[in-house]
């Protein structure tokens, strides 16, 4: 179980992103994260594997205090935690099999993953990895010679390098037309239910929400305001999240009022 416990993130120039925000999520769901941008949903995300230190409170993952990891702990909490990105993240100049490799720095040699030197165990995960998202035809051309779909692809297969519990996907298909953006959720869908891996996933979209999650939270301005199921998420509740920009959002046409 991941618990959240009064979350609070005060940036140095003021900028409060959480306030006191708790929730808990069980193994195996498929939490969908929904909110405006600048809402503190990337904020949330990056608490809950440390890339952000929270200001106040507590993240807890399997009665593992996050927050208070450090050093070998916060590393061994953060092998089973995979994070992927908006942008993709991956280092465009190189071929696909290392920017997935990379996703092995957690348990590799410190001298060894410098010179990106990894066993041939850590090779063959890598190309089942891309066989799992479909692009082990890919392994090595560069990463800057796909397309944002394939990229993403690549973010997904460097993440189960790590053999992760949990999967956090920050807005994952924001950039990806919507057929891009059905492909990519699927496979975060069949990890979820194939793997049992948890997966909190941010999202704009009401139509994807209602399709894949099986619970929702929504912030506004750093607060939850939101903690239910999809078929809870009213059209009147979506515009308690989203306020007058609840009219500019694409649902899906599936929402009761």
């Amino acid at each position: 179980m991941l618990r959240v416990e009064n979350l609070t993130k005060v940036f140095p120039n003021g900028t409060v992103a959480l306030k006191d925000v708790s929730f808990e999520v069980e193994d195996g769901e498929f939490l969908a994260v929904i909110g405006l941008s600048g809402s503190g949903k990337s904020t949330l995300l990056r608490c809950i594997n440390r890339l952000i230190d929270p200001t106040e409170g507590r993240v807890v993952w399997h009665d593992q205090d996050v927050t208070a990891a450090q050093g070998k702990d916060l590393r061994r909490v953060r092998r089973q935690i995979g994070m992927i990105f908006q942008q993709f993240n991956l280092v465009k100049r190189s071929s696909v099999m290392t920017n997935v490799l990379s996703g092995r720095l957690g348990y590799a040699h410190p001298w060894g993953s410098l010179f990106h030197r990894f066993p041939a165990e850590d090779h063959k995960r890598a190309m089942a990895a891309l066989e799992r998202v479909g692009i082990v035809d890919k392994a090595h051309t560069r990463a800057d010679q796909l397309s944002g779909g394939q990229q993403q692809r690549v973010g997904i297969a460097r993440a189960l390098m790590q053999e992760p519990n949990l999967m956090l996907a920050d807005e994952p298909v924001a950039s990806l037309d919507p057929v891009l953006a059905h492909s990519i959720l699927q496979y975060l869908e069949l990890l979820n239910r194939q793997d049992g891996i948890t997966v909190l996933c941010s999202l704009h979209f009401l139509d994807l929400v209602h399709r894949y999650a099986t619970r929702v939270i929504g912030l506004k301005d750093g607060e939850l305001v939101f903690d239910g199921v999809p078929a809870d998420l009213t059209r009147q509740r979506f515009k308690e999240v989203y306020g007058e920009e609840a009219e500019m959002v694409t649902v899906g046409g599936n929402l009761q009022d």
